[in-house]
């Protein structure tokens, strides 16, 4: 399986808030699949709790990851998507890059996602 990382996974890592039961399999993921949307950049980025050090450290993190730009077609789903669910423009976002590039979505926010037809969730809280 292939992942997308949702921005709330990226700030529970960073303050060390993943269980313990699940940090595993989240630092494995994050070696070998760490895709995030870029509304996932933007949003870990302008994150306001940051001083200067931990935004530099959070920007070399982010680094690391692959970052999915938003294009015809994920711009395409996320507006049916808002459509038919009432997203928020953000998960929207979120949630088709997920669909169309066929990665399950990492997050705790299963409330926004779960009545998506057909996307994948991991919510390594539960």
């Amino acid at each position: 399986m292939k992942y997308l990382l949702d921005t709330n996974i990226l700030i529970y890592y960073i303050t060390d808030k993943i269980p313990q039961k699940e940090l595993i399999t989240i630092e494995k993921i994050l070696e070998e699949d760490f895709n995030i949307s870029i509304i996932s950049k933007i949003e870990f980025l302008g994150w306001k709790s940051y001083d200067d050090k931990s935004f530099l450290e959070a920007k070399e993190f982010i680094n690391l990851a692959n970052i999915i730009s938003l294009d015809d077609e994920i711009a395409d789903e996320a507006i049916n998507l808002r459509r038919k669910y009432n997203l928020k423009l953000g998960d929207a976002i979120i949630a088709s890059t997920s669909l169309i590039h066929d990665l399950v979505l990492v997050t705790r926010n299963e409330k926004d996602f779960k009545k998506i037809d057909k996307i994948r969730i991991y919510n390594p809280f539960k």
